[in-house]
């Protein structure tokens, strides 16, 4: 559940950041009102910070001939003046080294960059074991890699029930990149695989962590020479703006107030260190602000960068609005969102004129001419208990031979979303619902998502289905693809399906089931899921033999006190048979349709590949598997997974063990991506990795996506119920890389989310205590998975009562032992071993700034390993690869 990017320690409070800090990593010198650094003038002009950007048709020429290269930038959240991007052949990335070598870029853009000569690349000196290499990655797990039926969470009874428990959305929604949550999180600096630092901003305060306070985890990764080089260059264009400019953050004065700046501006300080300082009109600011700046201490403000001119350190800004104080969940929620450009807004008068305006609606006539009428089917959904949004309902019924007739239904959404209308061009702009943990940002208006598309029981329902004959054994017989109306006969949630499950000849009492409508029964629905989940062992069973990946990681749900909509408590999110169940057939609906639309149109099919991992970073993590004697073979996809469920066995010290290896082994995935097939031509590069299949798509949420709405009017066309879309493959892709960077950000938010109802949690029911793991061991400090809650934290020497700590490799595994200060008089020091894999018990701990929490060491000798795993359950979560 941990990333980088954390919001947790993130609001400096009214602790300015110290005149010292101007200077510091976001501000290339001087403070803002320092008038006379600012304007050295040479020849009567303003001596320029940042070099002037090349022209485009320089930047093209370059990209053309290879002199420069492009890349999206990302800043580490630790160390501001670092950032990287991708190497484009999947060596180490390419390090830009401070602010002016950034030249004006954020975090998320699009860059072009030249590289610098050899001499001034950055050296990596084996014994300083300089794992910043690869630079700051955010969780980025595919959620076909890490299971997630349970994404589509929404919150019905929010507000009508006394305490509603609510999923996290953590993870991307389908598990497909054969990780959780934390993919990339390398976080302070490169760690490598060393230990993620999931925490965003300073971390602690009181840990002041000398420079080169670097990854010690597997000794230097790299049989080197005495040093090797990491290639570095500069910014020299944005392609693309694709960080909102917008940030959350303080006003304050500037420091200079004698200097005329301090008479026309304030002085904007994000939360995020990654967006430099901005100077914000004083006529935007509250009118009281120049003469009581403290009243405004504690206030969350919004600020949009509008210009950064080459000769200033400073952006200038425009205030956009106030949020509220800091550390409530609303203002902070609304900045998140802002941040990261999610349209929050109300749909307009003009969008909601597209939807059916007779209410109720009902279906044409003319549309049951059409479709395949399914309406006396048992056919039912399954689906978190809060969910509002149903967009997949299954069927399963015996034939002939014994084997079965399988259908998955999904809303057609695409029927009630003209191509070209202000409703089809919003939902393309808004790409996809963003789940918080409190609510729902929804990508339609709520009559589409909630009512004339959600798969509400007893009611006709326009759908578009694949329907198999099925072998019990999973093997497809035959396939059927088209439009469908269906009447759902009953809503049934994970548990209802899991008690089926787990109680497969028990009558299960009327009263802990939903309703089920007359024409059938609940032995008929209790049968269905019965024979649902006998496939889905099989199908998964084969996957795996197949040679697919999964990555569970831990996922935390909260729940939360209806009255006041705080976190009163949390827990790991169980991942069970009845999420597999889903996951499976939403993964072969998704195959299935792939291949069809693949072949019908094989310019034109909206696909989605999954990379395989990054070489330099996997080559890492091989070496460091080899140093702590673990027999993980890396070669594939499948043979990862299978040396993940043979190298551990089923006790608490194992678990702990795999649980951490697998935050590792999802660091070097990289995203899955939309594309369109016509763009890419070389078919090998159409592969998903994780699931190890050559095609795949995502067809089974279109309420919430749009990528899957697109794939809807391609199978639409392929079944010949339309015209081809018009759009050409190049446009085709255009709206492709545009769900994928909604998606990201969506991804991102939802961590954030999960991250600020964490901290609130800590803060008003803390110090929370968990037996946690040790991931990475560097001089001064460690990096610990906290079992209990799946959060990932570093804990500093020096804010122990140690007498002393000693940092030293054995063979090539890092350690710091520990001296703790005696407790009585009468005892002698402690001394306690830290290496990885090590278990330690910590307690989390508020800290005063807002939102911010640390961890520390529970002295030695105390209770032993708590509870961790009965408590939460089963730490397996999946791959709704839906």
């Amino acid at each position: 559940m941990s990333h980088p990017d954390y919001r947790l320690n993130l609001r400096p409070l009214g602790t300015p950041r110290g005149a010292s800090s101007l200077a510091g990593p976001r501000g290339v010198g001087a403070s803002p009102g320092d008038k006379k650094s600012k304007s050295k003038t040479i020849r009567g002009k303003k001596k320029s910070i940042f070099e002037t950007y090349l022209s485009k048709e320089d930047v093209s020429e370059g990209l053309k001939r290879g002199t420069l290269i492009q890349g999206v930038l990302r800043i580490n959240p630790k160390k501001f003046h670092e950032a990287f991007i991708p190497s484009p052949d999947g060596d180490r990335d390419i390090f830009i080294d401070g602010v002016v070598a950034r030249n004006r870029a954020l975090n998320g853009d699009l860059v072009v960059v030249n590289l610098l000569p050899e001499e001034q690349w950055k050296v990596i000196k084996p014994e300083s074991n300089d794992k910043e290499t690869e630079g700051a990655y955010e969780s980025d797990l595919p959620e076909e890699l890490c299971g997630s039926h349970l994404l589509q969470q929404s919150l019905k009874g929010y507000n009508d029930s006394p305490d509603v428990i609510i999923e996290a959305q953590f993870d991307d929604s389908d598990s497909e990149d054969g990780h959780g949550n934390t993919q990339n999180a390398l976080v302070d600096g490169v760690k490598k695989l060393s230990v993620c630092v999931h925490e965003k901003g300073k971390e602690d305060a009181g840990a002041p962590v000398t420079k080169d306070e670097n990854t010690f985890m597997s000794q230097d990764t790299r049989a080197l020479p005495e040093k090797s080089l990491q290639r570095s260059a500069k910014v020299v264009y944005i392609l693309e703006k694709k960080h909102s400019r917008a940030a959350t953050g303080f006003l304050k004065l500037l420091a200079d107030k004698n200097s005329e700046l301090f008479r026309k501006y304030a002085l904007f300080s994000p939360s995020d260190h990654r967006v430099p300082r901005i100077y914000v009109p004083l006529k935007d600011c509250p009118q009281d602000f120049v003469t009581r700046p403290k009243d405004y201490a504690n206030t969350l403000f919004v600020c949009r960068i509008v210009d950064w001119k080459e000769d200033s350190n400073f952006a200038l800004g425009q205030l956009a609005k106030s949020l509220g104080q800091a550390g409530e969940i609303e203002p902070e929620t609304e900045g998140i969102l802002t941040e990261y450009g999610v349209d929050f807004s109300d749909f307009s008068s003009e969008v909601l004129e597209c939807l059916p305006q007779d209410l109720p609606w009902t279906i044409p006539p003319e549309e049951f001419s059409k479709r395949r009428d399914l309406r006396k089917d048992c056919v039912f959904t399954i689906d978190p208990s809060t969910a509002r949004d149903l967009d997949d309902a299954l069927s399963c019924k015996p034939v002939a031979d014994g084997n079965f007739e399988v259908g998955v239904h999904i809303a057609d959404v695409s029927y009630f979303v003209p191509e070209g209308s202000s409703l089809d061009k919003v939902a393309a702009e808004r790409a996809t619902s963003v789940y918080l943990v409190q609510k729902v940002v929804p990508m339609l208006p709520r009559l589409l998502c909630e009512e004339l598309c959600s798969l509400n029981p007893m009611t006709d329902k326009l759908t578009f289905s694949v329907i198999w004959t099925l072998t019990p054994k999973g093997k497809i017989l035959s396939e059927w693809f088209g439009q469908t109306v269906i009447r759902s006969c009953t809503k049934l949630s994970y548990e209802h399906a899991q008690s089926m499950i787990e109680g497969p000849t028990r009558k299960i009492p009327e009263e802990e089931l939903p309703p089920v409508s007359p024409e059938h029964t609940s032995e008929e629905v209790h049968r269905a899921v019965l024979n649902l989940h006998h496939i889905a062992k099989e199908l998964r069973q084969q996957r795996f033999v197949d040679g697919a990946l999964r990555l569970d990681q831990l996922k935390l749900a909260f729940t939360l006190d209806h009255e006041t909509g705080l976190p009163q408590g949390c827990h790991v999110y169980e991942y069970r048979d009845s999420n597999k169940l889903v996951e499976e057939f939403m993964l072969l609906a998704n195959m299935a349709v792939a291949r069809k639309i693949h072949c019908t149109f094989p310019e034109r099919a909206l696909l989605r590949r999954h990379p395989p991992p990054q070489t330099k970073m996997l080559n890492d993590l091989v070496e460091f598997c080899d140093q702590m004697g673990l027999p993980m073979d890396f070669s594939s996809a499948g043979a990862l997974n299978k040396s993940l469920m043979e190298t551990f066995g089923d006790d608490k010290y194992s678990l702990a063990r795999k649980e951490v290896l697998t935050n590792m082994c999802s660091r070097p995935m990289q995203m899955a991506l939309y594309f369109c097939s016509g763009v890419l031509q070389d078919q090998a590069q159409f592969r998903h990795y994780a699931l190890n299949v050559p095609l795949y798509t995502h067809f089974t949420s279109p309420i919430r996506r749009f990528a899957d709405v697109l794939v809807h009017r391609l199978l639409a066309a392929t079944l010949g119920y339309r015209e081809l879309p018009d759009v050409e493959p190049d446009a085709l892709q255009k709206q492709a890389d545009h769900c994928n960077d909604r998606r990201m950000a969506s991804k991102r938010v939802q961590e954030l989310s999960t991250s600020l109802f964490f901290a609130i949690l800590v803060k008003e029911s803390g110090p929370l205590e968990s037996e946690a793991m040790v991931m990475g061991v560097l001089s001064q400090a460690f990096d610990v998975l906290v079992l209990r809650y799946g959060v990932q934290k570093r804990i500093y020497c020096n804010a122990l009562p140690l007498q002393s700590y000693r940092f030293q490799k054995v063979g090539k595994k890092p350690e710091l032992t520990l001296v703790w200060e005696p407790e009585g008089a009468e005892q002698g020091p402690a001394q306690q071993v830290v290496g990885i894999f090590s278990l330690v018990e910590v307690v989390l701990r508020a800290e005063a700034t807002a939102l911010k929490y640390s961890a520390i060491l529970k002295r030695p000798g105390t209770e032993g390993l708590l509870d961790w795993q009965d408590e939460q359950g089963g730490q397996d979560l999946a791959e709704e690869q839906d």
